[in-house]
């Protein structure tokens, strides 16, 4: 059935007064407008050409003229409701955006779905599977005709302090730490996926982090996170030099953030470009 259909079938009730069609006298354009942490669960599609069934936090808005009262909420879920069997990529992203943006009759129009990726991870050394979850979103933004999609990644990696190494006889602290990254591209011409921010964001760290260790897992890991110390700066000029590098990011917007194991604070470093 598609929204078309379910609007001849609403309009087929008594009529009721729509208040959201009444006139605003305040003079104020609102920029977004609409719903926020709705649950549903769609499929992502795979760099692998499989896909997952994830369970997302959706936010859907659009621009509100002055005149207007009010937004239609439900039409937001009615034309969602028209998406969520399908194996969601980018394109679907825009395609979604821009019926919501010609049904709600509205300048622009915005979607995002945040959702948790789950990607089968081997230990290093005995080779156990295991999948490792990463928070991800997809957002679509429409305005007029300007599209932008942007694709986000959340990873957690280790550091290791050099500092601590350089100066500690037998020993260096290290910690877990976050890594963000949104960016932005040309999805007509290229195609990035998660896993590749999240390979890209791996290599970036003292060591990565692995569901399964065995102590020979252990062993490796310790080890390459000694022989690899990071500040959260080197961490962000290497992952900035790789997003540079890689010719289909036309934006990119990352922080990182190491929950410091022998600080009463966090270290944290951020770079935008081309936003």
């Amino acid at each position: 059935m598609n929204w078309q259909t379910q609007q001849t079938m609403i309009n087929s009730e008594p009529h009721l007064k729509d208040v959201q069609n009444q006139e605003d006298t305040r003079d104020i354009d609102i920029q977004k407008v609409g719903i926020n942490n709705l649950d549903v669960p769609i499929r992502i599609q795979r760099k692998n050409k499989t896909n997952q069934t994830v369970a997302a936090k959706v936010r859907m808005s659009v621009s509100l003229p002055r005149k207007y009262k009010g937004t239609h909420m439900s039409r937001f879920v009615e034309v969602l409701n028209l998406y969520r069997m399908k194996d969601f990529s980018s394109e679907d992203i825009q395609c979604l955006v821009s019926d919501i943006k010609k049904v709600l009759k509205a300048e622009s129009a915005n979607v995002k779905f945040s959702f948790q990726y789950f990607v089968e991870k081997k230990s290093p050394i005995t080779k156990l599977s295991f999948p490792l979850a990463y928070d991800c979103s997809f957002e679509g933004d429409l305005n007029g005709e300007k599209y932008r999609f942007v694709l986000g990644v959340k990873v957690p990696i280790a550091t290791l302090c050099p500092c601590s190494k350089e100066i500690a006889e037998f020993s260096a602290h290290n910690q877990r730490a976050s890594v963000k990254l949104k960016v932005s591209f040309n999805q007509e011409k290229d195609k990035i996926w998660p896993e590749d921010l999240i390979e890209m964001i791996e290599n970036c760290a003292s060591v990565s982090l692995y569901a399964i260790l065995k102590r020979s897992d252990e062993k490796y890991v310790t080890e390459t996170a000694y022989n690899n110390p990071k500040f959260v700066e080197d961490i962000l000029r290497d992952l900035v030099i790789k997003l540079r590098q890689d010719k289909r990011i036309e934006s990119f917007e990352t922080e990182i953030e190491a929950f410091e194991s022998i600080h009463n604070h966090n270290a944290w470093a951020y770079q935008a470009e081309g936003i």
